[in-house]
């Protein structure tokens, strides 16, 4: 998978790369990530990328030409046709259907946003899809596309080491995951429960199944009933 990144601020991007899950799969060439400098492609001499809004209000606005040449660059140099994504708390709410669905593709474009956003042209000229990472708003662009990225990328095959562990994971099956023990079997009177040391692979397997409800149910009812409705 190539992976195109484009942002103001690419020393942010590089930091969180290189402490993550991501740097395993660039290392063996599973991906090919290139983080694209917005200021590289501003004609203003200060590198200026951001404007007021017209119509009046607080805030700066991300302006359409710096973003359309980045865009256009990464466009170009892609060998495939990539998929544009614009971390937004306008978008689609995340989801591990989406991440897995977005981990097949071939070429992803990422925007980091800042400020109020971005001109809205670039959204209906060149985003394919707009992304919330939920209801809430952070100061950067960086950290929610790197959230974006890392929950697609450790689905590509070979980016970790055990894909059935993430085949497992918590909304692989519309369920929470179950709980988990480790050495030792008992610490301050809490003990492993007996049938995890049994070594019954069926018993511990309708165990875990059992738990995955009964969390869901607890902590997450509403995955039920979309799980429900899905099926």
């Amino acid at each position: 998978m190539e992976v195109f990144i484009i942002t103001p601020f690419p020393e942010t991007i590089d930091v969180l790369i290189e402490n993550n899950i991501i740097n395993q799969g660039k290392k063996k060439n599973l991906l090919k990530i290139e983080v694209v400098n917005l200021r590289d492609f501003s004609d203003n001499k200060y590198k200026k990328i951001d404007d007021e809004p017209y119509g009046g209000g607080s805030g700066m606005v991300m302006m359409c030409k710096p973003l359309f040449n980045a865009i256009k660059y990464c466009i170009t140099k892609s060998k495939k046709k990539p998929k544009v994504i614009y971390p937004s708390p306008k978008g689609k709410v995340l989801s591990q259907k989406m991440c897995s669905n977005l981990s097949k593709e071939k070429s992803l474009i990422f925007i980091c946003g800042h400020y109020k956003g971005i001109d809205e042209r670039v959204i209906t000229k060149y985003v394919d899809l707009e992304v919330s990472i939920g209801d809430f708003i952070i100061s950067n662009g960086e950290l929610s596309t790197m959230i974006i990225f890392d929950s697609i990328a450790r689905l590509v095959p070979g980016v970790l080491n055990d894909l059935n562990s993430a085949m497992t994971d918590s909304f692989v099956d519309g369920l929470l995951d179950a709980p988990y023990f480790t050495r030792p079997d008992e610490i301050d009177g809490l003990k492993v429960p007996k049938v995890l040391l049994s070594g019954d692979h069926k018993a511990i397997a309708k165990w875990r199944s059992d738990k995955k409800f009964e969390a869901t149910k607890d902590r997450r009812p509403d995955l039920l009933n979309e799980k429900k409705s899905y099926d």
